[in-house]
């Protein structure tokens, strides 16, 4: 793995007590009235500094980032925010429900090498998305203009010895956290301070050659290499500059608290769908069984199905007309005469297998005469549901395009390891690792 270190972390109330007012989701997942909603409770949440131009798809106005890096510095002349003297690590814990169960995921927050993605001697940095160009555009300038790192990248590492989670429980288990956070959304942060020079080699030996995987905030990593670049282009940046470490939570994929829930698809626009048209479309393809017209019990039909024929299987459902099926592809391994030089583990995953074979050779060319369709990439069976109403969830798409729903399982931990070991990223979208981490717990001073 890439050296860990500890890190001069900026924090509300000096890193202690409830911050609730202060912190906010991350930047990706807020619009307007979340923002405003947010600094109704407080003018000085985190998003204020680390939402400044909405949407953050695309680069903003300057005045947005030179009005953010503004409010940063007057938070900390203020003393609202202020600088640790000490370095250090943090134990952070999310408390949580998820798909009838109650988790408890445990993470360190610390600095990580910044070095370019891909396989090293001693673990590297692996992501398993494709970035686009708008949002790093957008967190460039916010870099730029604030010189700080304003939210953390969600990290996975193998921990198979599972020394790292222990290391956690250890420390969270001995005493109360030292800084908490509700948002009002049933997660609850915890968070521990570890400033022993100690404890935090025992963390550094814990993690001792494994890679880091991208779990959340490719654009952000990447964002933090293009910073690294245009240090660079202004003049020499040494080798102990703070911009070449980059804040991560880090979380043991042995760890229990791990949730991974499911990204479906919503498809339409498409100028001659039809149920019909796409059952007849889809032979020779899928394999398609009708099921209950109830898109709520779709995972027990997936399952039942998916034994039965040992073979991933997805739901499909009809707008216009209620119909629920199952496919699943007519052919094993259906993407290896399309994608022949592509791992195995790629392309028998569900999400390759919609963009490739659903999309693009049943969708798009024979539903809407070769061009692209409109997606919509919702995490909930009720989301998907009002989406086909015509609401506007904030997963993409619009409102009224609705025509298709594709309903998949959750993909495997263990895929997104060996996609991201082969040196693949898989379609957008792929993953969804609840809940997401808070911005504001801790920033990362860059200068």
């Amino acid at each position: 793995m890439p050296q860990i270190h500890p890190l001069h972390a900026y924090q509300y109330n000096n890193g202690r007590g409830d911050v609730s007012r202060k912190v906010a989701p991350p930047y990706d997942v807020l619009d307007a009235a979340a923002k405003q909603s947010l600094l109704q409770t407080d003018a000085d949440n985190i998003v204020a500094i680390d939402l400044p131009h909405v949407p953050a798809k695309e680069l903003g106005p300057p005045a947005a980032y030179n009005a953010a890096a503004d409010h940063l510095k007057a938070l900390i002349d203020n003393h609202t925010v202020t600088r640790r003297d000490t370095p250090a690590i943090f134990a952070y814990i999310q408390t949580f429900d998820f798909m009838g169960q109650t988790y408890r995921r445990c993470g360190v927050a610390c600095n990580v090498d910044t070095v370019p993605f891909g396989p090293r001697e001693g673990g590297g940095i692996l992501p398993h998305e494709h970035t686009f160009s708008g949002p790093k555009e957008d967190r460039l300038a916010l870099m730029k203009a604030t010189a700080t790192q304003l939210s953390p990248i969600f990290g996975l590492h193998p921990d198979e010895s599972g020394r790292a989670t222990a290391f956690i429980q250890r420390v969270t288990e001995s005493r109360s956290p030292d800084m908490t956070a509700d948002l009002g959304d049933g997660v609850k942060h915890e968070v521990w301070t570890i400033d022993e020079p100690g404890d935090i080699a025992a963390y550094r030996d814990a993690l001792d050659d494994e890679d880091i995987f991208i779990a959340d905030g490719h654009h952000r990593y990447n964002t933090a290499l293009n910073y690294i670049e245009w240090l660079e282009s202004q003049g020499d940046v040494p080798a102990d500059h703070p911009a070449r470490q980059t804040m991560m939570v880090l979380v043991g994929m042995s760890d229990p608290g791990l949730a991974i829930g499911p990204t479906h698809r919503v498809l339409g626009g498409m100028k001659n769908y039809s149920i019909d048209k796409f059952l007849e479309a889809s032979q020779g393809l899928l394999n398609v069984e009708a099921v209950e017209n109830d898109p709520q019990n779709f995972d027990e039909a997936i399952e039942h199905i998916a034994a039965r024929e040992s073979t991933s299987v997805f739901g499909v459902m009809d707008f216009a007309t209620g119909l629920c099926f199952c496919a699943w592809p007519a052919v094993d391994d259906p993407l290896e005469v399309q994608f022949p030089d592509k791992p195995e583990a790629w392309r028998r995953l569900d999400v390759a297998i919609i963009q490739h074979l659903i999309v693009e050779e049943i969708c798009q060319p024979q539903l809407n005469d070769g061009e692209p369709i409109t997606w919509a990439f919702p995490h909930a069976i009720d989301e998907v549901l009002a989406i086909g109403k015509g609401k506007e969830t904030g997963s993409g798409g619009g409102s009224g395009f609705a025509q298709i729903a594709i309903i998949v399982k959750p993909t495997p931990l263990d895929a997104v390891r060996k996609v991201s070991q082969e040196g693949e990223v898989m379609p957008q979208k792929s993953t969804f690792f609840y809940p997401k981490l808070a911005t504001g717990l801790f920033l990362n001073p860059l200068s």
